[in-house]
């Protein structure tokens, strides 16, 4: 298990003295009994991201602790070890070397876990003037999620990884999506009855909703197959006209005229993308495009079944090098001859969206 390098006090050290007298209430909250600084530290810290495994850093390491750290360990097959006492329970803790840290996020946010990430923000030194048993400040830096990862690392090369947020206003849907890596940033109004196609189209590594929406029995059916990837949020992160706030400060402009005529329903749905964005990103956002609009008839729509018979982004057999476009990049290795191997296409691409009219430069984009 870790030491922490960083400040060499005791109460920086892995919690060997968590109180057993009513130091945490079930709830998670910090109560009256003994409790070492730095686990006050990481009470304090876990209720704030609650719906997270919090990646706590100490020195080298990041270390989980209690439940995160049962499931990460099953997760990843790491050792899980005890340490302290806590209700008279044992500590659970495992940890991760901060330098190999990309590696079990990576494997992490596959198996559908949502990671914040807790680094220390103050010099060492400043926490030893405050006293021996001060701890370093540490602060949530970063949420990592299956949707705002853009390490390349964490990325497969072969797909796009869609950010996508439903929202619904004066009776109208529609879903925005970006693709953090390259900032491409789109919306569309749908009908209910089209949104599964849509969905099945953009293909979302998240998709992000209203509460209400979660357990709306008319989309049910449509949200059925990706119940694994949905986030739902608080409702007032949907508001259509704080959306379209969020949306003129975020590019800095007094109207979106220029960007099109968006519907509430649309502005809704941007506006809690890009809240959602702010939130895991700490409120560094990455650089977006403008929102392009798309028209429900810009493309053909594809059902699920359809899509899977034409085996355009997987074959029926599982694999991509069977599909459209597996062959696709194997007709352009041979062409280029590319000894390092062949630059993949991304999907969804312009041959996953059929247009139905003229292409325009922006849909190789997403």
């Amino acid at each position: 298990m870790s030491q922490d390098a960083a400040t060499g006090t005791p109460e920086e050290a892995p919690p060997t003295a968590v109180g057993t007298t009513g130091a945490q209430t079930g709830g998670g909250k910090t109560g009256s009994g003994q409790m070492t600084p730095m686990m006050a530290q990481y009470w304090s810290i876990k209720e704030e991201n609650p719906a997270t495994l919090l990646f706590f850093r100490m020195g080298d390491f990041y270390e989980l602790f209690f439940d995160d750290a049962v499931q990460a360990a099953a997760a990843l097959d790491i050792a899980l070890t005890k340490r302290g006492k806590h209700l008279g329970e044992d500590v659970q803790m495992c940890g991760v070397p901060v330098h190999a840290a990309e590696t079990y996020l990576e494997r992490l946010i596959r198996h559908g876990f949502k990671v914040a990430i807790c680094e220390q923000v103050e010099d060492p030194a400043e926490a030893k003037k405050r006293g021996p048993k001060s701890v370093v400040k540490r602060d949530v830096t970063r949420i990592v999620t299956p949707g705002t990862i853009t390490e390349d690392t964490l990325l497969d090369s072969r797909r796009s990884n869609h950010l996508a947020a439903l929202a619904r206003a004066q009776d109208e849907i529609a879903v925005a999506w970006i693709e953090m890596s390259t900032g491409a940033f789109a919306v569309e109004p749908v009908s209910p009855a089209a949104l599964a196609a849509l969905l099945e189209r953009v293909a979302p590594a998240e998709l992000v909703l209203p509460e209400p929406l979660y357990d709306d029995d008319d989309l049910a059916d449509a949200l059925g197959p990706l119940r694994d990837v949905l986030s739902p949020e608080p409702a007032a992160r949907f508001d259509s006209r704080s959306g379209e706030r969020r949306l003129k400060e975020l590019f800095g402009v007094a109207a979106l005229d220029a960007f099109g005529q968006f519907g509430r329903a649309e502005l809704a749905a941007m506006g809690g993308l890009v809240a959602y964005v702010e939130l895991t990103q700490k409120g560094k956002l990455p650089r977006l495009g403008s929102p392009r609009r798309q028209s429900p008839g810009e493309t053909m729509a594809i059902d699920a079944a359809t899509r899977r018979n034409l085996e355009i982004m997987q074959a029926l057999d599982g694999s991509r090098r069977a599909s459209l476009l597996g062959v696709m990049d194997q007709h352009r290795h041979r062409r280029r001859r590319a000894p390092a191997g062949p630059a993949p296409f991304r999907a969804p691409d312009r041959s996953c969206w059929p247009l139905r009219g003229a292409m325009t430069p922006w849909h190789g984009l997403c």
